[in-house]
C-alpha cells in the first residue's frame, strides 16, 4: 500500500494556431511583463535566475496568485521538446515531494493545436483523512488556474 496517492491535474483547449505559435509564447516569456501577460490577474513577477530561458537545466523564479494567495516557485527546466512539450520541476527536494513535476504539452492538429497545462500533485493517506477539504480547495483553485491560462493562451493567440 503506497503511502501516497498520485494524482494528475490536466486542463486541455483547442487553440487555432500553430504548436509553434504556442511554443514561441511561452518561450517568450522571460520577465515580469511578458509573464503578467499571460494572466494578468495572478500572474506577478518572472525571471531567470541561471542558464539560458527555456533550456534544459535553467531555473526560473515566478510569483503568483493561487486562492487569493500570493505564492513563490522556483522551477528548473528538465526537458524541452520544440514546438510540442516542456516539462519542469521544483528545485526544492522536499516540495518535488509533493509537487514532482509540470508540463505544457502541444499537439498540434489540422488547422490547430490541443494545449495543455498537467501537474502531478502527491497527497498523503493522513492528509486525505485530517486536510480533506483544504486540499481539494488547493486543487481546485489550480485547475481553476491552468484553465484560465489555457483561455487567455487561446485569446493572445487567436486574435
Amino acid at each position: 500500500m503506497a503511502f501516497f496517492e498520485e494524482m494528475i491535474l490536466k486542463d486541455s483547449i483547442e487553440i487555432k494556431t500553430t504548436a509553434e505559435k504556442v511554443f514561441n509564447f511561452l518561450t517568450s516569456i522571460v520577465d515580469d511583463q511578458s509573464y503578467r501577460a499571460w494572466h494578468k490577474d495572478d500572474h506577478v513577477s518572472f525571471r531567470w535566475l541561471k542558464g539560458r530561458p527555456w533550456t534544459e537545466g535553467s531555473i526560473l523564479y515566478a510569483e503568483e496568485y493561487l486562492h487569493g494567495k500570493l505564492h513563490k516557485f522556483k522551477f528548473e527546466i528538465i526537458k524541452i521538446v520544440p514546438n510540442k512539450r516542456i516539462e519542469y520541476i521544483p528545485t526544492s527536494h522536499f516540495v518535488r515531494k509533493f509537487f514532482p513535476k509540470n508540463d505544457f504539452i502541444i499537439e498540434q492538429k489540422r488547422g490547430s493545436c490541443i494545449f495543455t497545462a498537467a501537474g502531478t500533485y502527491r497527497v498523503g493517506k493522513l492528509g486525505k483523512i485530517f486536510f480533506k477539504k483544504a486540499i481539494e480547495n488547493g486543487l481546485s483553485s489550480v485547475k481553476k488556474h491552468m484553465r484560465e491560462e489555457g483561455e487567455n493562451l487561446k485569446i493572445i493567440l487567436e486574435s
